[in-house]
């Protein structure tokens, strides 16, 4: 149950927000282009960030950069 501490585990990297439009899902109520997110845990696809909300959210790949 690791996805229970990924809040408090250290940041690997940082990532910016380029775009919110998504195909399938709304994401554009939980990420905000420009914005610098921290990875706290990192899959094949996706990205597990802090979001808006404050909370732990996978996200695709392709809505960011690396900083």
């Amino acid at each position: 149950m690791i996805h229970k501490t990924w809040t408090d585990s250290e940041t690997i990297k940082q990532l910016k927000c380029v775009h919110a439009n998504a195909e399938k899902y709304k994401v554009d109520n939980v990420l905000t282009p420009g914005t610098v997110y921290d990875v706290k845990n990192e899959t094949e696809e996706f990205y597990f960030i802090i979001d808006d909300t404050g909370k732990i959210g996978g996200f695709k790949k392709d809505y960011f950069e690396e900083v």
